[in-house]
């Protein structure tokens, strides 16, 4: 198969587009947390499935090696890489004394993978995984956890409700749908059916020429992105829209796998112990709601305020966050 190549089109299908997240308004931004807030982390690597992965690790302020830590890998939001959201919590875990591992998924940032900006949760799942067995082999874990932020929280929830290697589990603003949820936002069957038409359309492609066509994960007003919200982390260049290693490009091949994503469906096989932070602010609480009220194991509800990108990458929003998801790694890893 030719070396792929990857180019966008304008699927063109006639219906709206609903927005993934919910619009935050205008933002006061006090301080805006980015990779330059936090001590540079070490880059590492380990194998998952048939690739890598490539990942930032943080290290407890004066860490010693001779002491053992809880460790967390962190899952940010859909396409997003290691250096947005997820480097920013696990900076902030460092600090509250975690050692903590932000991840590049398979297809996304610098991990391998041929089919680039491919959404696929069975292989987000095994990498939350990986990145667990990665933690685990290091002499200073005491147990290891999984942070998922967004779209990750529900990925977390995949992976802890098949994994025994994962002692805790946290989310921060997840994005928790299923199949009621799916048709509402993406104009009923009708729209499901036409999206997955193109994207098999777009695998064939694919199959046959190595090209990968794409759109827009997040575009305001962009009938065919993934998100026609607001979207202003991802629109501003001095936010999550700066990261030079992201893209703002979604794999059309990859709409049935993620029209199918369905994390409320594992939260009742997840045995444990995890956290819930959420807010009214971010994108669709009551989902937050019914997957803490489904988990099947110990569960805490951490209600805080925020909008949905507050949790991103706002300093106070972030901080208050990540001291209640510390607490619950210390607790339940230490």
């Amino acid at each position: 198969m030719p070396v792929a190549s990857i180019t966008r089109r304008n699927l063109g299908l006639g219906f709206a587009a609903s927005a993934i997240l919910l619009s935050t308004g205008n933002i006061v931004m006090t301080q805006t947390l980015t990779e330059k807030t936090h001590p540079k982390p070490q880059k590492v690597s380990f194998e998952s499935g048939d690739g890598f992965v490539v990942a930032n690790l943080y290290l407890p302020e004066g860490h010693d090696p001779s002491r053992r830590y809880p460790a967390v890998a962190v899952g940010g939001s859909l396409t997003s890489v290691k250096e947005q959201m997820g480097g920013n919590y696990a900076g902030e875990l460092a600090r509250r004394g975690i050692v903590a591992l932000a991840i590049d998924y398979r297809n996304y940032g610098e991990s391998s993978g041929a089919m680039r900006q491919f959404e696929d949760q069975a292989s987000k799942a095994e990498d939350l995984s990986a990145a667990l067995r990665f933690l685990k082999k290091r002499s200073d874990v005491s147990g290891a956890g999984i942070l998922g932020v967004c779209t990750s929280g529900g990925t977390a929830l995949y992976a802890a409700a098949r994994d025994t290697n994962v002692g805790a589990l946290a989310t921060v603003a997840g994005f928790f749908s299923d199949p009621q949820m799916v048709l509402k936002m993406f104009g009923g069957q009708e729209g499901i059916d036409a999206r997955i038409a193109v994207g098999r359309q777009a695998r064939m492609l694919y199959d046959e020429t190595g090209v990968i066509e794409t759109v827009f994960a997040y575009m305001p007003n962009e009938k065919a992105a993934v998100s026609a919200s607001p979207s202003e982390y991802y629109m501003d260049l001095s936010r999550g829209g700066g990261v030079r290693a992201w893209r703002n490009e979604f794999a059309v091949m990859g709409w049935e796998q993620w029209l199918a994503f369905d994390p409320l469906s594992q939260a009742r096989h997840v045995k444990v112990p995890t956290l819930v932070v959420h807010s009214d602010g971010a994108a669709f609480p009551e989902q937050a709601r019914k997957v803490h009220d489904l988990l099947g194991g110990p569960k805490d509800l951490f209600w805080a305020e925020g909008k949905h990108f507050d949790f991103y990458d706002q300093a106070e929003t972030v901080r208050q966050a990540a001291d209640s998801v510390a607490a619950h790694f210390h607790s339940k890893l230490g």
